[in-house]
Parts: structure tokens; sequence; C-alpha cells
């Protein structure tokens, strides 16, 4: 039984199906059913599942986002589905033309992106409102709900924030994988190298570190689940052997202290941090600074006519 509850779990402890805490409105989804695959990477339950109004009305617009994306692009291959398959990847529905400002054109000519990416904010959004009930319900911190909003936040500043600051929906992100990778490149040299933006090395920064952390942390509690690690919030209240083994682990390795709590404290705020400090970085290209490299080369962060490498 030391190994139940491991990434590489050999046990799985399978008991009467989990309902979860009684409340109030008692309208969850479904019958609990258990699945052997999903017990190896994590509990083998699953559902019920609970979703209300606001799940529902969730679900429904991101469907018609999804939709909407979805046959616009089909439609670009006249409806072909082996085209389809072979040039998903390639295949964009586009923001409209500079030319239309920040008004409503044509379905053909943008519109349907305007449509697109409105449903798809709604449906954001009303899953935030989803979340953070389902949170103060069952009596928990809204800490999921802030986080999630902080990606929101990116979403916003990508795709209505920044184009109504700059007054055209061209400046948006496009619905595509490639499309959306080469707006990007475009963005960066259209403004002078993105790099030199100090928001976006913030952002990088706590992403890399957010992976990092999460992977560190994670092994950490691995390693001494052997000892009750994964016991996290009892070894918060009662330090045990593990949480002794793993602080000595880290003020050796790392060269200073994390408790249990602490450490998931430290990964929520450079997991937030990431799309934070991202949204800033994109929102300030284009309204505030022209040009990254030449501020970096006025700020001395980027090599000019009198830098001196050091």
């Amino acid at each position: 039984m030391t190994e139940y509850q491991n990434v590489f779990t050999r046990v799985q402890v399978r008991g009467p199906a989990e309902e979860g805490v009684p409340l109030p409105e008692n309208d969850r989804i479904g019958k609990p059913v258990f699945s052997y695959w999903m017990g190896k990477i994590g509990n083998a339950q699953i559902g019920p599942v609970y979703l209300g109004w606001w799940g529902v009305a969730s679900l429904f617009f991101g469907i018609a986002a999804f939709e909407i994306i979805g046959l616009n692009m089909w439609a670009s291959v006249n409806w072909d589905p082996i085209q389809f398959v072979r040039q998903l990847f390639w295949l964009s529905l586009d923001p409209p033309a500079p030319s239309y400002g920040m008004s409503i054109p044509p379905m053909s000519e943008g519109g349907w992106w305007v449509l697109a990416g409105f449903f798809l904010t709604l449906s954001l959004l009303l899953w935030w409102v989803r979340m953070y009930r389902r949170a103060i319900e069952l009596g928990m911190g809204t800490h999921v709900a802030w986080a999630f909003a902080s990606a929101i936040w990116l979403f916003l500043v990508l795709g209505f924030i920044r184009p109504l600051l700059i007054g055209n929906w061209g400046e948006a992100v496009p619905f595509g994988i490639f499309s959306h990778l080469d707006w990007t490149a475009a963005f960066s040299l259209r403004y002078g190298n993105l790099f030199y933006n100090p928001f976006h090395m913030l952002s990088i920064a706590f992403l890399y570190g957010s992976a990092v952390l999460f992977a560190m942390h994670g092994a950490t509690i691995l390693a001494v689940s052997r000892f009750g690690g994964d016991r996290e919030i009892e070894q918060i209240v009662d330090r045990g052997t593990a949480s002794e083994r793993a602080g000595l682990f880290w003020r050796w390795t790392m060269g200073f202290n994390a408790t249990m709590e602490s450490i998931h404290r430290w990964a929520w705020w450079f997991a937030v941090l990431t799309t934070l400090t991202g949204g800033i970085g994109i929102l300030l290209t284009g309204t505030v600074v022209d040009d990254w490299f030449a501020w970096g080369v006025k700020h001395g962060l980027a090599p000019g006519e009198n830098w001196v490498a050091r």
C-alpha cells in the first residue's frame, strides 16, 4: 500500500461511489462510473458532474463559437472533408480588415469572426461565474477562479481591449493554429521585437518558472509519498517525517525553505503572473510603445550606438 496514490500507482482502491458533500441544490448530472485507466493517473471515479444554469449557458455559447469557427474553416475548402482534415492546421477565421474599424462588418468579411469572438468571450465569462459560485457553495477559497480570471485577462487583451484602444478589429488574433503563430511572429516584428518588452520578459520568466516549480514540487511530494507526503494538509498542521525530509531536501538543493503551504502560494503566483504580465505587455504594444527595440536602446536594454557589452 506504500505505492498507493503515486504517479506509478500499482494499487487502485475501489470503494462505493463518492457523491460529494451534500448541497441545498442537488442537481448533479449522471451516475458515477469507474475507469481502470483513469485510475492509473488519478481518481478512477468519473462523475457525477455539476453544471447548473451558468455551466449550461457557458457550454451553449462555447459550442456555438466552436461551430462557427469550424464551419467557416470547412467552407473555406469547399466543404471537402478530406481537405478539411489535411489543411486543418493552416485553416483560419480571420478578423475584419482595419478599414472597418470597430464596426460590425459583413459576415463574409469578418462578421463571423466578431460573432464567434463574442460567443467565446461570453462562454469564458459564464464559466468563470460558475467556477466562482461553485467554490463559494462548497465553502472553498476562490483561488482557482481568480487564477482563471488572469488567463481571461490575456484573452480579452488580445481579442478585445487592445483592438478597442487602437480602434480596429484587425489588431486582434485570428482563430486558427498556424495563423495564430503567424500573427504572433508578425506582431513581434511589427513592433520592433517583443523580446525587448520587459513585461514579455516577466511573462516568460514566470512561465518557465511555473513549469520548473510545479515539476519540482510534484517530484518532491512523490519522493516523500512513502512517508505520507501526499497528505499535505495533515503535514501542514502536524509536521511529520515527510515534511521534514522534503524541507531538508529543498534547503540542501535549492538553498531556501519551502513549507507544505508556501510552495502552493509560490506556484499560484508564478502561474497567475504569467498571463497577467503577458497581458500588460501586449496592451502596451502599439498603444504606448511602437518600437520595443528602440525603447530598449533608449533605456540601455538593447545594443545601440553607445552600448558597451559588460
